[in-house]
This record gives structure tokens, sequence and C-alpha cells, in this order.
């Protein structure tokens, strides 16, 4: 089979010509587009993998319970450390009491959305219209993207898209 474009010489040598031109700026837009993102994600304290070799004055402590399809889970330890435990990101556990540990060089609007994403929780299983997140017992409007502060609690109840509540209410006497 020849290729449309191929059989003639005077076409093939046009069409090798045009998509090795169009793979050259490919590759020079995909290459500008990483540095770029590199340059504005510098600073940015989420794509931090390592802070323990910076002065980090700005520190926060957060409280976490966290319940998924009506049962209290884990949170583990040594969430944000690296594998050989020697690095740690800005957000971090060091038990797996729930205790959240937040720490940057100067006030950044941590918020609880952003340790889940560093812990690699589900969100994308959870039934976002049936969970909710409460601070200080209260029930908060921003959900995930409540703001992480000093010393507050945070209950995060996430009710899973695969979970069936009728199991929960099968053998109970109706009233």
């Amino acid at each position: 089979m020849i290729w449309p474009g191929m059989g003639d010489p005077y076409k093939r040598k046009k069409t090798l010509k045009f998509l090795l031109i169009t793979a050259i700026i490919g590759g020079v837009v995909a290459v500008g587009a990483t540095l770029i993102q590199d340059l504005w994600n510098k600073d940015n304290p989420l794509r931090e993998l390592c802070v323990n070799q910076r002065e980090t004055p700005y520190k926060i402590k957060a409280s976490l319970e966290l319940i998924v399809d009506g049962e209290k889970a884990d949170i583990p330890a040594k969430i944000g450390f690296s594998e050989d435990g020697k690095c740690h990101r800005t957000m971090y556990t060091l038990t797996n009491d729930g205790i959240i540990y937040a720490e940057w060089e100067e006030e950044y609007p941590f918020e609880i959305g952003h340790f889940l994403w560093m812990w690699d929780f589900p969100l994308r299983d959870m039934d976002q219209a049936k969970s909710t997140i409460y601070v200080n017992d209260k029930e908060s409007e921003h959900f995930i993207n409540h703001p992480l502060q000093d010393g507050y609690h945070y209950r995060a109840e996430f009710t899973s898209k695969a979970y069936d509540e009728s199991k929960d209410t099968d053998f109970l006497p109706e009233k």
C-alpha cells in the first residue's frame, strides 16, 4: 500500500518536509510550555518535594478525622515524606493520629483538599454530592477548598460512589 503523498517523489519530499517541520514545532512548543510552567511553579509550595533545607517560619498544625462510608478511616503516618523518610513536603503527617502539619517560607492559603491531593486520597471515587467537610463541628460551605487554619479540627465525611446505603437498613425494624 502506498500512503497518500508518498507515491510521487516530489510529493513524498514535500510530505516528509511538512511532517518534520510539524514535529519540530510540536517539540519546541512542548519544551517551551514545560519551561514556562517550571518558572511559574518555582515558588509553589504544593509542588515542592523537600522543604527540610528551607527556612519555614509559617507553620500550621490541624487535626483531621476521616469517615468513609460511615466508618472511621485511618490517616497513615508519614504522608508527604519521601520513600527514604529523609525529606518531607510542605504538608505532612508524622503519626497516624490525624494531625496534619503544613509549613512554608511565607503565609500560604493551604486547603484541606491540598492535603488530600498530596496523600493521593481517591476523591474521584467519592460522591461529592453526599460528602461533607466539617470545620470545628460546623459544616463548611467550601467543601475541600476550606482553608487549613492552625488549631482547627476538620472532619471529612465521604460517601463512595460504590457505597450501597440500603445494606445499612435492610434488617432494621421499621419505625
